[in-house]
């Protein structure tokens, strides 16, 4: 795990695989922000992306990943080497500077754990200032950039330990909660019928559909992981397919199961922050235990998203330095260190973590600091899965150029269609991410997130085009060197 080549000594299993992809895509806390949004219709919206966009996503992966299996630069090499260079390099810019504000939230997950941990209870809102909210933000990156270089295979040994006890956490919350119905358990949401589920396709409905992509989205992280398999060919789409298996339970079975504790139609205002801690809180007071299973909740979200940062750290970073034509990055920022990481790119992460943090700072408390990162993430993550859709059709156009172990759809026009249809929805869901979610429209509120978002995007996508030109004036320092 600690350089770029296959280390012949220790091959990674499929299901350590699906585990270090499990932690990046989706999470218990991800099926309460689309609860809140979009209440117990997004059990159909569930149900639909799982079959129309989860699978194909990820057997579309695994195409590319086996197509393209001695690349190292994951989701860039797909696009440079079905594209162009120039292309390649978007991918991989858009791909590294997309996760920026996940590590950010997923910081300030790791905080809200700790806060329910030692105080049993919400009112971290109230206890800390935003400022000082963004500081204890900005030090676990740091540590976590310190703990990637210093710790070997913390990687795994964190993805396994936190995927694999999230994954368990979920899994018992939903049977519990059934347990807990069938033995008196008043259902929450009320009435708890067939019209319930019915969506209400509105522009909130699909402005809102962004996080549900958001959370669903990175299967394609584990590309790079591909060259450490000992049979890829058999192996990754297993992984792929776990992997899938996994994300439609949590999201379908854990949304029912919320609904048993939460009333879908008045859900608290700190429901994206806190409810986890809430619904494993009831959970436990139904069935005369405490406050005891929230706790344990508390501890392995801490875990579990220590994994997070883990992975997306480790991931993002290679993706951004494995396969970059040489035109387009300067070469300190490719620099590896001793154990083959690009080190300049963990500090560029370092320092647009803090000015997504110093945004943060102009909102109002932590509840809207946390909401509005997840906003941001509806938006900026699904732009960057779109180039995944991209990159498989343009192999597929001319498929003859390329060879695969593994082939999702072999008639051709059928996987056009499916793959220009993924990429067509992404597109537009990322787009209408834009609308503020949390705010009214014409409030001060709104138009201040709004502001935000757009600020935040032009940033973080456009820091792309001053690359190139970095590397541009790299190069003629070069020649006047040589001269």
């Amino acid at each position: 795990m600690e350089t770029l080549e296959p280390n012949k000594n220790h091959y990674l299993s499929w299901p350590v695989i699906a585990l270090i992809d499990f932690v990046t895509i989706i999470s218990f806390e991800n099926i309460f922000y689309p609860f809140q949004n979009q209440g117990l219709s997004v059990v159909i919206s569930w149900i639909f992306l799982l079959f129309a966009y989860v699978i194909p996503y990820a057997l579309i992966s695994s195409q590319m990943s086996l197509t393209f299996d001695n690349q190292a630069g994951g989701l860039a090499s797909w696009v440079r080497h079905s594209s162009n260079d120039t292309l390649g390099y978007w991918t991989s810019w858009m791909y590294w500077v997309q996760s920026v504000p996940y590590i950010v939230d997923v910081s300030n997950s790791v905080i809200v754990s700790f806060s329910w941990m030692f105080l049993g209870n919400n009112t971290l809102d109230k206890r800390m200032s935003t400022f000082w909210f963004g500081i204890l933000t900005f030090i676990i990156i740091l540590l976590f950039i310190l703990l990637e270089n210093v710790i070997k295979n913390s990687l795994e040994i964190l993805s396994l330990i936190g995927g694999g006890a999230m994954f368990i956490m979920s899994f018992l919350f939903v049977l519990l909660a059934g347990y807990a119905v069938l033995h008196g358990h008043h259902i929450a949401t009320q009435p708890f019928n067939w019209g319930a589920f019915k969506p209400s396709f509105s522009l909130k409905y699909f402005s809102t559909t962004g996080l549900l992509i958001f959370a669903m989205s990175g299967a394609e992280l584990a590309a790079p992981y591909v060259v450490q398999m000992r049979d890829p060919k058999h192996e990754f789409p297993k992984a792929m397919w776990l992997l899938a298996i996994m994300t439609g339970f949590l999201t379908i079975f854990g949304t029912l199961a919320l609904a048993m504790f939460f009333n879908a139609n008045h859900i608290p205002h700190d429901f994206k922050m806190n409810g986890p801690y809430y619904a494993f809180q009831l959970l436990g007071t139904s069935l005369g235990v405490g406050k005891l299973l929230m706790y344990i909740f508390a501890v392995v979200q801490a875990i579990f998203m220590m994994a997070q940062l883990a992975v997306l750290l480790d991931a993002s970073s290679r993706v951004f330095a494995g396969d970059v034509a040489d035109k387009f990055m300067p070469k300190w920022l490719t620099k590896k260190n001793k154990n083959g990481r690009p080190i300049h790119s963990y500090t560029m992460t370092t320092g647009l973590s803090l000015f997504l943090l110093l945004l943060t700072g102009t909102l109002p408390n932590i509840n809207t600091i946390y909401n509005w990162l997840l906003n941001i993430n509806g938006i900026i993550s699904p732009y960057k899965t779109c180039w995944v859709f991209f990159a498989f059709v343009a192999m597929r156009m001319h498929q003859d150029k390329f060879h695969s172990d593994y082939t999702f759809i072999k008639n051709k026009a059928g996987a056009l269609i499916v793959g220009g249809w993924c990429l067509a929805f992404t597109f537009i869901c990322a787009t209408l991410g834009f609308i503020p979610q949390e705010a009214k429209f014409g409030t001060g509120a709104f138009n201040h997130q709004l502001l935000l978002n757009f600020i935040t995007v032009i940033v973080l996508f456009g820091l792309g085009f001053v690359m190139p030109w970095l590397r541009k004036r790299e190069q003629r320092r070069e020649g006047m060197e040589l001269d």
